[in-house]
């Protein structure tokens, strides 16, 4: 039986925006039903109707006197992904009207075979007078593809940058490498690139990632099987760095899954004397172990609260502690587009207090001198800037150090925010803590 994309994109975005599911778990369920060569279409429409979809809606509601609702819902997505082919693919007109209608018998409503049909065609004899009603007049929920209440906070936070932000929120991220020291400099790995043609876009001053000029299929990378390299964003990436763990340092990285951090502190440092990873969720631990094992590398790995230490840590303080939060994730929402709507505004005020309490249960862990680096990829002050002013406020025995590779572009003093597509980066923000 013939698969149908344009049905399994339908699923997979109505699970996630009425059903609150993520595109991480759906996504993978419908990429096994389909042929390699068409794995690359499904995440084109599902990531695309997520980043579009205020837009998408709109379009909609000009074309049909009432939304599709009930057991009809999952046929509106099915409008939405046929117009988003319209708008955003090179897919011939009649290829997504045909496909797109297919996909109404495949999800078995043969009925509203004619409505879809008719609803696509209009919108294809009126594209050009629907985009040009997309002008200033527009809601900028509409206009910019993001929820209000996060365009608000947004504007308040950076208030000369905020359709920046939200502009690099749309754009498809780039593909980073993280080099294994263990094996090559990046020097020497930027010649293995260039031997099997792989073009680099850029190369972090610091850290030593490579952005690649497009993405690639992880066999094609010399070595990875190997453990010679790393898929992580530029961002991520200055973590090891931050913390610089030293040889015999007793190390422990919080909220550790998947394990990126974890390997690149051990590939940076491989005297440290232990390394512990912890998570609470079992199942995520799994993949830290699967990073571990590819690159050759051991951690104590263990299921555990971060903010009930007494349930699993064995009593000896630690030199570094890497904490990267729980958060909103708004720093990378490019990557996550829907995290802009499973994310909601009253998520925040529990998400800083989540992150308040792990870091005061964390901070008794680390020895006196030793340093604890707080990390979230949000770009939301009150999971960053404030929420460490707050934390120094409330412990005297806390100095907060200079990052070395701070960019100083961001609004704040506190701590190392990056902002999304800074230097090509992730939304990430850092701090470093130095126990007194």
């Amino acid at each position: 039986m013939t698969v149908n994309i344009r049905a399994l994109a339908a699923q997979c975005t109505f699970s996630v925006v009425d059903h609150g599911k993520s595109l991480g778990e759906e996504l993978p369920k419908q990429l096994v039903k389909v042929s390699p060569k068409d794995k690359g279409l499904l995440q084109e429409l599902c990531y695309g109707v997520l980043r579009y979809l205020p837009e998408l809606e709109h379009d909609v509601r000009q074309l049909m006197d009432k939304p599709l609702t009930g057991k009809q819902r999952l046929f509106h997505f099915l409008i939405l992904v046929g117009i988003y082919q319209f708008k955003y693919t090179r897919i011939p007109d009649h290829a997504t009207v045909g496909e797109t209608v297919a996909a109404a018998q495949t999800l078995k409503n043969k009925s509203l075979k004619g409505l879809i049909n008719a609803v696509l065609r209009n919108f294809q004899r009126q594209q050009t007078n629907v985009e040009a009603k997309q002008t200033e007049t527009l809601p900028d929920a509409i206009k910019y593809n993001h929820p209000s209440w996060f365009i608000k906070k947004i504007q308040k936070a950076y208030p000369d940058k905020w359709q920046h932000v939200l502009t690099a929120n749309q754009e498809k991220p780039p593909m980073w490498l993280r080099v294994n020291l263990q094996h090559h400099t990046t020097e020497q790995y930027l010649l293995l690139l260039k031997q099997v043609e792989i073009d680099v876009a850029l190369v972090d001053e610091y850290s030593g990632a490579i952005q690649l000029t497009k993405a690639q299929d992880v066999t094609s990378l010399p070595g990875f099987a190997l453990g010679w390299v790393s898929i992580q964003d530029g961002a991520a990436q200055q973590a090891a760095f931050i913390l610089n763990s030293q040889a015999g340092d007793n190390v422990l990285d919080c909220c550790a899954a998947p394990g990126g951090k974890t390997c690149h502190i051990l590939e940076r440092s491989p005297d440290i004397a232990q390394m512990t990873a912890i998570d609470i969720a079992q199942q995520r631990l799994v993949r830290v172990k699967e990073n571990l094992n590819r690159l050759n590398l051991n951690a104590n790995v263990i299921t555990g609260d971060a903010s009930s230490p007494q349930e699993w840590w064995d009593k000896k303080l630690y030199d570094g502690i890497l904490l990267d939060a729980p958060c909103s994730g708004t720093g990378v929402i490019r990557r996550h587009p829907d995290i802009k709507w499973l994310r909601k505004a009253s998520d925040i005020a529990t998400l800083t207090e989540l992150q308040q309490q792990i870091l005061k249960s964390i901070w008794a862990l680390l020895k006196p001198g030793g340093i604890l680096v707080y990390a979230t990829c949000s770009i939301l002050p009150e999971e960053n800037n404030e929420q460490i002013t707050r934390f120094l406020k409330g412990n005297n025995d806390a100095n907060l150090l200079e990052i070395a590779q701070k960019n100083q572009s961001a609004s704040t003093n506190i701590g190392w925010q990056i902002l999304p597509n800074e230097k090509g980066m992730d939304g990430f923000y850092y701090a470093k803590l130095q126990k007194i």
